[in-house]
């Protein structure tokens, strides 16, 4: 699977548009047409913030240079096909993120409509709690689709495909970062951290087929590098900045809470 169209009125994935349904064959692959992002029940020890009522967006609709990266891992001397490394690598998705961030993935699995949930740090250390819409998916790939407040508009596209024999396991970003405070973020070392953060993905994924510091391929490709400042309102939505207040003003809610249910009449 390849990075998907988008309009280039509107910014939406043309595939991902319900008015095209009947006249594709692999319909049921992508997730509806949605405006707002609807996210079911979370564990209670996850921070569940900022995902819930917000729009996805496309790479248009972000602020930053707009760059693909692609991050590829052979995985060589491993008997197993493109279909079934994406497989693993739906069932097994948080385990082979790095530690300390966590993803919380729908209780139906990765398939088309649903929505996860993200509680990771920033460079920086920073907490976030976001999430992510899967877009697309099937046996070879899946795809995501980030909302606002995220670090980056954009899809992040996650595919296997046989190349010499054997099964190539791949990492595609195709985003910009959302506003204004995450491009300075990243351009000052962020951008080294989202490398770092994918090739340690599929050296992970590479290890659990039995590959032990298998070599990952990094390719980064500016797309386009102007700034988009019609989007810089898009710093409103910033889910590191409301995250972050959110954590800081806890002890003040607790109180508050306590005074608020106090008050009310008994029956």
């Amino acid at each position: 699977m390849t990075t998907p169209s988008t309009s280039s009125s509107e910014g939406i994935p043309l595939d991902a548009d319900s008015s095209s349904e009947g006249k594709r064959s692999d319909t049921d692959k992508w997730a509806r047409k949605v405006s707002a992002l609807k996210l079911g029940p979370m564990p209670s020890g996850a921070l569940n913030l900022n995902v819930q009522g917000k729009q996805p967006v496309s790479p248009l609709q972000g602020f930053g240079s707009m760059w693909q990266k692609t991050y590829r891992v052979r995985l060589k001397g491993v008997k197993v096909l493109p279909t079934g490394v994406i497989k693993v690598w739906k069932e097994h998705f948080p385990e082979f993120w790095p530690k300390g961030n966590r993803f919380y993935g729908p209780l139906t699995g990765i398939a088309p409509g649903e929505v996860g949930l993200i509680n990771m740090a920033l460079p920086g250390g920073a907490p976030l709690s976001t999430g992510v819409m899967v877009m697309y998916a099937d046996e070879e790939s899946f795809t995501f689709m980030t909302p606002q407040g995220h670090m980056f508009a954009g899809w992040i596209t996650f595919s296997a495909y046989e190349e010499d024999e054997r099964a190539v396991a791949q990492v595609q970003v195709l985003i910009r970062a959302n506003d204004p405070i995450y491009e300075l973020g990243f351009r000052l070392g962020a951008a080294r951290s989202e490398d770092h953060f994918w090739q340690h993905t599929l050296r992970s994924l590479a290890a659990y087929f039995g590959l032990e510091e298998a070599q990952v391929e990094t390719q980064a490709i500016c797309v386009d590098r102007k700034l988009q400042w019609s989007q810089a309102k898009n710093v409103w939505h910033n889910a590191g900045v409301r995250t972050t207040l959110y954590l800081m003003t806890t002890p003040m809610r607790a109180p508050l809470r306590w005074m608020r249910k106090r008050s009310r009449p008994t029956t």
